[in-house]
């Protein structure tokens, strides 16, 4: 396998797909300027391997590996999604088993129907669904108050069940980051020589990320607040597009295509 120029690590919803309709028109030029540089284009999201299996196929990148579910799995290239929901079944036991004054402040996806879900998300029925076919972790709503959420995540934490808030939810899961696949499927592409690494975010769950990555891009997000300021951005290392969404992607790969291939990015 020869080494591509660089892998680029992508968030999807708010960063390459648009918040409200779930779009990534706006990022078209640059996703066929990588395409033409060979350029693997590694989707990581809080998203299933059954929403993220036809995402992948219609963007024209079933050549690349997944991440799943906010890091806890990874779909590999041309794969079938993964089938065993074994460790989604202990995750929802071990929820269910805290006590019940705690449990009842957090509702799930697993505790949601389809239309639900739909109702939560502003996803069609149908990419709901898809969205509840979890094999790795829960996302949900914390919904009581804020002096017993340090307790319902210590309760969870006791069992080994980690929380990450995302830019919509708190996902629970068994451990894992985007940026702990980032790695795995970086050393996959460096039979040749280690490439370089950039990833792209919009919420708390994609910081580790971008902090691993060589080049960090945080996509502007409206609807959320601002990441604070992070240790690469001072060394430059890390950026934040003027765009929000797929625009902002668009800009922003458009311009390190030009840095990192020498080439212009436009053109």
């Amino acid at each position: 396998m020869s080494i591509p120029p660089f892998v680029v690590f992508t968030d999807l919803d708010g960063t390459l797909l648009d918040h409200e309709d779930y779009t990534w028109t706006a990022a078209l030029p640059a996703l066929a300027k990588l395409r033409a540089h060979g350029v693997p284009v590694v989707l990581a999201s809080s998203k299933t391997a059954p929403e993220i299996a036809p995402l992948r196929e219609q963007m024209r990148l079933t050549h690349c590996p997944a991440i799943v579910e906010n890091g806890a799995g990874i779909l590999p290239p041309g794969s079938a999604p993964e089938t065993s929901i074994s460790a989604y079944l202990r995750l929802r036991a071990i929820l269910d088993g805290i006590a019940p004054g705690l449990r009842r402040h957090f509702t799930g996806f697993g505790d949601w129907s389809d239309a639900e879900v739909a109702a939560q998300t502003g996803l069609p029925p149908e990419n709901a669904r898809l969205a509840r076919q979890r094999a790795f972790s829960e996302p949900g709503v914390w919904s009581g108050p804020a002096e017993l959420r340090k307790p319902f995540l210590a309760a969870l934490a006791e069992e080994g069940v980690s929380a990450r808030r995302g830019g919509r939810f708190l996902t629970l899961s068994f451990g894992g980051t985007k940026a702990d696949r980032m790695e795995e499927v970086l050393e996959s592409y460096s039979a040749a020589g280690r490439p370089l690494s950039v990833a792209l975010g919009d919420a708390p769950n994609d910081v580790e990320m971008l902090n691993a990555a060589d080049h960090g891009v945080i996509v502007a997000n409206p609807h959320g607040a601002d990441l604070p300021v992070l240790a690469g951005e001072r060394a430059g290392r890390i950026r934040r597009s003027t765009k929000p969404g797929p625009a902002g992607w668009n800009e922003m790969i458009l311009r390190l295509v030009s840095e990192l291939t020498g080439r212009d990015g436009d053109g």
